[in-house]
């Protein structure tokens, strides 16, 4: 199994799917026939500590005679250890959806060992009512890995999280002294099965080049954990770290202190920096050219980008190739009972990206100016359907995660039109913008090609802040497109922000009344408060005087160079309302509390709102505009019908009639015309049957129409038409 490159993820991201950066990676390294090796250490640490063997050597480092020195929780699970060793093996398996029978002695609540974390139960007993037996089973053994988990922080590694490992040392570390120092620190004992694993998979590859990927600041730490090991221990194999932390943190970097553990950081897309490092070690190119690479010369950390060649294509990045990762070992695991936040962290999802950085790219708080988001690139609908069929061919998964800044919503049309047409059955989520070109019949189409969710920034909920923003959104426009696509079915979960630059007390008030309509509307299922941060690459952060905040300091890190500490000349304690905000959110989210006074979700006085109780309800009841424009695609979803002719008479006249019967999933219904209008319709069906190549326009349906019946308009706003844009005839 021995490769020239190894490519791995550090502990920790997601318990339930691999995160796709090595994957992605590795699907290019195909394109150019240049062989490589993945490993996920962060599921491969959890599967070892979460064992019968790894909870026997995790108690084996407590000292139980000095019990009393612990927690009251600490000190019950010390109790039930014989308990926890019983149950570990069968409950993760059941976790992986191995051992599907064992939810119901879970669910009899007297299997698991209970501890700290059980104590919500209460809270929640209410919602299991809507949760099946896997379900609730599912929730019960993640309260039970929880307690672990704060038994491992308590007793043995206070820098031990799921998805994260010592965060703190990586969030906005803008000084790598307190890094440097904790990693010249003895090894934790989590730190010590990491490099167990490690040098497994160094052992088994022997690789040349050693890739790590570090999404998050939660995989700094033991990123770095890994290269020291590898260069302490390897020091011929050449170390680069790549991904989202370096991409936005370190673009700055002038430590040198970096470079005892790592030889090359790359930045942004990394296809062709990596192509060239492999050129550069491996195949010894005389030139050594990089792409936004940093290395240390002479002592000094210097940045390289002397090559002349783009970036690839999106096209031409291969698919991603998940080979190597223990597809079947990943635990799904359902830790609240937030929808989007159960979907994220239950099940596995192959992630794909329709189009690489943001169609939009103007939000004032986002990163607009990094490649990321500035540099956008749609990839062909039916290429992105070829590499879904490849992907769930080789993982034998038909989830998928589109996980782009905000898919496009013409692209996410010849998506899921082609995924139609070649009839084939995925199950798919993405983030997008609110925009109105999301219709009622767009969200159906969706709909049918599998597309179960979506996610979205309403961010601030007011006019005035969305505008500042440049969201290119109103609230009012937000609610109609939640609601086209709560009709269809499909479930939206809305990104939500307070303490933007300039708000105001009454803002955030009015803005918490919005979102409490639109639950209330139930046109939002899922949503989440984030308080604003001002980043070094974002316009507030380029620019902060035009958004009415002072940075702190002008001053750059050595180090990390992202979150910018500001003064908001406003001078409200935004933080204050943090809790208020994500209580009433989270009844909001079960359907409840919806007549509390918006007083009752803070312990300090704030304003009436200014918003009208039926704003929500007055928007989602505008006139919409129903004229179609002669470019828009008319496709049908149905299938063939059955005919009938019969005569009809009225006064004495009788004429022929036909009579259409159609079967949709759930329902059969008919529609009645006369022979000449239905004979041209049944022809017309079948050409604008979702499973054709050619799609016509309404234009063309028209004038095909008109060649030999007069007045279409009559025909097209009739009852049968009607009747048929309800079961699938669809405007987009």
């Amino acid at each position: 199994m021995e490769t020239d490159l190894l490519l791995i993820t550090p502990p920790f991201t997601q318990l339930n799917t691999p995160y796709p950066a090595t994957a992605y990676i590795k699907g290019f390294l195909n394109t150019k026939s240049i062989a490589s090796t993945q490993a996920d250490l962060g599921i491969e640490v959890i599967l070892r500590l979460f064992s019968k063997n790894g909870l026997t050597d995790l108690f084996n480092q407590v000292d139980d005679r000095n019990a009393f020195d612990w927690s009251a929780n600490v000190q019950r699970i010390i109790a039930l250890k014989n308990e926890y060793l019983k149950t570990i093996d069968a409950v993760i398996a059941f976790l992986q959806g191995k051992n599907p029978t064992l939810a119901l002695q879970i669910c009899q609540e007297d299997f698991l060992p209970e501890a700290g974390r059980f104590a919500q139960l209460e809270e929640l007993d209410w919602a299991f009512g809507a949760m099946g037996t896997q379900d609730k089973a599912k929730h019960l053994a993640t309260l039970y890995l929880e307690d672990i988990s704060d038994f491992i922080v308590e007793c043995v590694d206070p820098n031990f999280g799921f998805s994260r490992y010592a965060e703190r040392l990586g969030r906005s570390a803008n000084s790598f002294d307190e890094l440097y120092e904790a990693l010249n620190q003895e090894a934790t004992y989590i730190d010590q099965v990491l490099i167990s694993i490690l040098k497994e998979r160094v052992e088994e590859v022997r690789p040349k080049l050693f890739l790590i990927s570090v999404p998050f600041p939660g995989n700094l730490y033991a990123a770095f954990r890994c290269a020291q090991y590898v260069k302490r221990n390897y020091p011929t194999i050449k170390i680069s770290m790549g991904g989202g932390f370096p991409n936005t943190e370190l673009r700055s970097l002038s430590d040198k202190r970096v470079f005892e553990f790592f030889d090359y950081i790359t930045l942004d897309d990394g296809e062709l920096p990596i192509e060239l490092l492999y050129n550069a070690v491996i195949n010894n190119d005389e030139f050594k050219l990089y792409k936004r690479t940093f290395l240390l010369e002479n002592g000094t950390v210097v940045y390289k980008n002397d090559t002349l060649r783009s970036d690839y294509k999106q096209a031409d990045v291969g698919t991603p190739d998940y080979t190597d990762l223990v597809l079947d070992k990943y635990i799904s695991v359902i830790e609240i009972v937030n929808p989007m936040h159960r979907m994220w962290s239950d099940g596995r999802w192959n992630k794909l990206t329709m189009a690489h950085g943001c169609y939009w790219g103007k939000c004032t708080f986002c990163d607009i100016s990094l490649d990321y988001i500035k540099i956008y690139q749609p990839v062909a609908a039916k290429l992105i359907v070829d590499r879904v069929e490849e992907l769930a061919k080789k993982t034998g998964q038909n989830g998928f995660h589109f996980v782009d800044e905000a898919a496009p919503p013409a692209l996410m049309r010849e998506v899921a039109l082609e995924i139609l047409r070649r009839k084939i059955s995925v199950t798919w989520w993405t983030n997008i913008r609110f925009e109105k070109s999301f219709t009622a019949d767009l969200c159906l189409l969706l709909k049918a090609s599998g597309c179960i969710a979506v996610s979205g920034g309403l961010e601030v909920a007011s006019d005035r802040l969305l505008q500042l923003i440049d969201k290119g959104v109103t609230v009012a426009q937000v609610a109609k497109v939640t609601r086209n696509f709560t009709a269809a079915g499909i479930m939206v979960h809305a990104y939500l922000m307070y303490g933007y630059p300039t708000q105001t007390v009454q803002e955030t008030v009015d803005s918490l009344e919005m979102v409490r309509q639109l639950f209330e509307a139930g046109v939002l299922q899922s949503g989440f408060w984030h308080q604003f941060a001002m980043t070094a690459h974002s316009p507030v952060g380029l620019y902060p005087e035009k958004f009415g905040v002072v940075k702190e300091t002008e001053a750059i890190g050595a180090f990390a160079n992202n979150d910018i500490n500001y003064i908001d000349r406003t001078g409200i304690d935004h933080h204050k309302f943090s809790f208020g905000l994500k209580k009433s959110l989270f009844n909001f989210m079960h359907g409840i509390c919806f007549d509390h006074k918006l007083q009752d979700w803070f312990d300090f006085k704030i304003p009436r709102t200014t918003i009208p109780a039926n704003f929500i309800d007055r928007a989602l009841t505008g006139n919409d505009n129903f004229n179609v424009k002669p470019t828009a695609k008319i496709v049908w979803l149905g299938g063939k019908p059955t005919i009938a002719t019969f005569s009809k008479s009225k006064k004495g006249n009788t004429w022929q009639m036909m009579r259409l019967s159609f079967h949709s999933k759930k329902d059969t219904f008919s529609i009645q015309t006369n022979p000449q209008e239905g004979d041209w319709l049944v022809s017309m069906l079948d050409k604008i049957s979702v499973s054709n190549e050619k799609v016509y326009t309404f234009q063309e349906i028209k004038a095909d129409f008109e060649s030999t019946i007069p007045h279409f308009e009559l025909f097209w706003y009739s009852k049968p038409i009607n009747t048929l844009r309800e079961f699938g005839l669809l405007v987009l």
